[in-house]
Formats: C-alpha cells, sequence, structure tokens
C-alpha cells in the first residue's frame, strides 16, 4: 500500500511552460504600465520639494536685505582692479541658511558653491541683475546681452513690482570639480534670451528650456545654444519633468519671497515674470 503521504504528493504538480509564460507577460504588462506611472510621481515628488527649497532660500534672501537696508545681495560682487576673484552669492547668504544644500536644485548632481572657482556646479542660479561691477559699461534700462553687473548695488526700492520680479531659477550644472565648461550655474542673466516684439525692454527673457542649453541642440528659441560663448548662455533648466518640449519646469523665487513653479512654454511668453527689473 502507497504511504499517504506519497500519495498526497504526488497529486501536487508544478507550473507548466504555457503558465510561467502567461504569468510573466502579466508582470511585464503591469511593468509597463506602472513604471511611467512612478516616474511620473517621482518627478512630481521632486517638483514639489524644490518650491519648498526654494521658499528658505527666499526667506534667506529677505533676512540679508532686513540687516543691509534692503540692499540684495550681489550675484557676482567685483572690485575696480580685477585682480581679484569675484565673490558670489551663495557666500553672502551662507550666515542666512542652515542647510548648505538649499544652494543645490532637488534631484541634480550639483555641488554648492561659494568660490569663483566652483561657480559651474551651481544648480540654482540667481539673476545676473544683481550683479555689481564697478568698472561695468552697463546702463540701466539699455543693459546688453553679456551684461554681469552695475556699478551700483540692487535695492529692492528699485523693484516697481516685486510680485513679478523673478531673482531665482533652476539652472544647468557642470560636474563636481569642473573647471573648463560652459556652465555658469550660480547664475541666469536676464539680457540673453529673447527681446518682446512690441520692444518693451522689461519683458526681455533670459535664455529658458527644458533643455541643458549649454549642452544641447534643438531648442525651438536657441537651436545652437551650445555654440555661443559662456557669456552669451547662462540659461534657465526647466529641470523638472522636462521632456525637451518646453512642459519641463522651475520654481521662481520673486522679490516679494513668494515661490511659483512655471513650465518652460509659460516662462518664455514676453511678460509673464520680469526678469530685467534694472
Amino acid at each position: 500500500m502507497t504511504p499517504w503521504f506519497t500519495a498526497r504528493r504526488s497529486r501536487v504538480r508544478g507550473f507548466t511552460l504555457i503558465e510561467l509564460l502567461v504569468v510573466i507577460a502579466i508582470i511585464a504588462i503591469l511593468a509597463a504600465i506602472l513604471f511611467p506611472v512612478f516616474s511620473r510621481a517621482k518627478e512630481a515628488a521632486k517638483k514639489t520639494a524644490s518650491i519648498a527649497q526654494m521658499r528658505q532660500l527666499s526667506a534667506s534672501v529677505m533676512m540679508y536685505a532686513g540687516d543691509y537696508d534692503d540692499f540684495m545681495p550681489a550675484a557676482s560682487m567685483r572690485e575696480s582692479s580685477g585682480t581679484v576673484d569675484p565673490l558670489i552669492w551663495p557666500a553672502a547668504l551662507d550666515p542666512y541658511v542652515k542647510n548648505k544644500d538649499l544652494f543645490v536644485a532637488v534631484g541634480s548632481d550639483g555641488k554648492p558653491s561659494y568660490t569663483w572657482a566652483t561657480r559651474r556646479t551651481q544648480s540654482i542660479g540667481y539673476s545676473d541683475a544683481t550683479g555689481y561691477d564697478p568698472n561695468s559699461t552697463a546702463v540701466p534700462g539699455a543693459a546688453l546681452p553679456g551684461t554681469e553687473g552695475f556699478t551700483t548695488v540692487a535695492n529692492f526700492s528699485q523693484v516697481d513690482e516685486t510680485a513679478r520680479v523673478g531673482l531665482f531659477a533652476t539652472t544647468p550644472n557642470g560636474p563636481e570639480g569642473d573647471t573648463t565648461s560652459k556652465h555658469r550655474g550660480y547664475v541666469f542673466n536676464p539680457y540673453n534670451g529673447l527681446n518682446s516684439p512690441d520692444l518693451d525692454y522689461s519683458k526681455g527673457l533670459p535664455m529658458i528650456s527644458d533643455r541643458n542649453l549649454v549642452m544641447e541642440n534643438g531648442d525651438k528659441n536657441y537651436p545652437t545654444s551650445p555654440s555661443l560663448s559662456p557669456g552669451q548662455l547662462k540659461p534657465i533648466y526647466c529641470r523638472y519633468n522636462k521632456d525637451g518640449t518646453g512642459n519641463g519646469s522651475t520654481p521662481v523665487v520673486f522679490a516679494d519671497g513668494h515661490t511659483k513653479s512655471y513650465s518652460a512654454n509659460a516662462l518664455n511668453s514676453f511678460g509673464t515674470v520680469v526678469w530685467r527689473f534694472r
């Protein structure tokens, strides 16, 4: 007589090849459906975190202005001889932040930059309209592309519509230790981009894209951007949910302290944000 446990075991069989293939196919289909959803959720989380981060950065600017008679920190602070490396804005704001990661865009491989030599690795940029250069020939209201500063330090009293003037946005960065690339991630330049067709100077734009314009061709407004000089670039990089068609976004910190996220397409509409405030 066959023992009862042997008889029981004889009734247990494994999966057939067809059954295994069906299960694998189902898993593959579910993965194909869910992976894009997870990816979008991850990007949405980065976008939300970046807005919260920028709000903290904006608070540090307001504290700085409170200590210095409403003067803004300078994007770059040059001196007359030109023999000393300019000071850059993260060094000025450092005493007002608790976490140096505030200077690095969420999800980027950027690094905080405190010196002129490391300015390429920054992934949050500040407006070059705040730059100070005692030797500048830039004229407020008529600054040319490449303008990196004015002969006076920017003051909040110069800003007519603080709720519309953009000061910070995310930027493309070079790798850690980069000393040669065209990246200038610590700033964006509001004088390098498109000009308003109605000749309203204040509506002029920085270079704005959800492509890395320092490295990539193909943007509808700047199809050959990598061929420009470093000083002609200094773009805003809408790095969140980017698809290369302008749907990627960046948070923008305004001069009144509030922060809002915009797509590259929205920011490339003249007058959405005022970038040239002097």
